[in-house]
């Protein structure tokens, strides 16, 4: 079923009531951190952001006595948003509730248009990121594509991983293979594992170690269920794939990081079905399609959009076999959703 388009007087109005409640909220929000900062709070400390609830975060303590406490966070009127995996600078106070003073600077952060277009940071300070898909719901190459430009824009790596591979059967199979052959031949890292019955997590966990890893894609992937493998004592919420759509459901509703016993870091995030690029230009897609790098530049027109100019360089490596037709049509794809000022 199409979803019902909103007209202008419903849009306004949805605006309209999420404002009042937020208004309130932060009305609520500035009462509880005046009365805090009223109080007694202990010293200035390092925290690390594990999870974002609306106006308030959780921090993990990362030194003195309180070292590995979680406290629920109030944030002051002047930081920036923060997000799942942020370092801060925050004073604990009473039972369990603390006031985040100042962020510290990123190492990284992943990034993602909302709904409105406005910028919005998805996790921070990672340095991997696992792009889950599966045989079910159907994996599409322009999505996976879209995480690698914003991986590559990043400076994040990227690690691809089919989940579920204990669902491949004769029917899926073909398409699966030429799926996962376009990019075993640009040299991505690519796992076949299946967290129901366990095959290759072992293989995940050796390649999660020492790292602060991301794990992205769209719902229904069964990223909760390889976070439940790899940390059974988790056991976040897992649900089923919609019986009319095919589509994943959405189980996982705020980015949330964990520990691994041997070191390092997971932020699961919740499942996307669209990841948008507006933020990033028409040269930072080029620069995610790694197999493009000798090519650009030299088609026979500066301003050359290899579509159908003679001389194209992409388009004599797409004749040849050097560029695959599944990348370049990704590559249209993304390049004609951007907005034209970033051309």
């Amino acid at each position: 079923m199409a979803k019902r388009q909103l007209n202008r007087r419903q849009n306004w109005r949805i605006e309209k009531i999420q404002g009042e409640r937020a208004a309130r909220a932060a009305k609520r929000e500035s009462h509880t951190l005046e009365t805090l900062e009223g109080g007694d709070l202990g010293p200035e400390q390092t925290g690390l952001v594990i999870a974002h609830f609306g106006v308030q975060v959780e921090v993990e303590a990362q030194e003195g006595e309180l070292a590995g406490q979680v406290f629920r966070c109030h944030l002051r009127a002047n930081l920036p948003a923060l997000v799942t995996g942020d370092t801060v600078v925050w004073r604990a106070g009473n039972q369990g509730i603390g006031v985040i003073v100042a962020q510290l600077p990123r190492s990284t952060e992943l990034c993602r248009p909302d709904s409105r277009g406005q910028l919005k940071p998805v996790a921070a300070n990672v340095d991997l990121i696992v792009i889950v898909f599966a045989p079910m719901p159907e994996p599409h190459a322009n999505l996976i594509d879209r995480y690698l430009v914003a991986a590559e824009h990043a400076g994040i790596r990227p690690l691809l991983l089919l989940n579920k591979a204990d669902l491949i059967d004769d029917q899926n199979a073909p398409a699966l293979n030429a799926l996962l052959a376009v990019y075993r031949q640009l040299g991505y890292p690519l796992l076949e594992v299946s967290a129901h019955h366990g095959d290759g997590m072992q293989q995940l966990q050796a390649q999660l170690d020492g790292h602060i890893s991301v794990f992205v894609g769209q719902s229904g992937v069964g990223k909760s269920s390889l976070v439940n493998s790899l940390l059974p004592e988790v056991q976040t919420r897992v649900g089923p794939l919609s019986e009319l759509s095919g589509q994943g459901t959405h189980t996982t509703t705020t980015a949330r990081l964990f520990h691994f016993p041997g070191g390092g870091e997971l932020i699961d995030s919740p499942g996307i079905r669209e990841f948008g690029l507006g933020h990033v230009s028409r040269a930072d897609v080029e620069a995610g399609f790694i197999e493009f790098d000798d090519l650009i530049g030299h088609c026979r027109f500066r301003d050359c959009k290899h579509d159908r100019e003679p001389g194209c360089a992409l388009l004599l490596a797409l004749a040849e076999g050097r560029v695959q037709q599944q990348r370049m049509n990704s590559y249209r794809s993304i390049i004609a959703s951007l907005p034209e000022d970033t051309y």
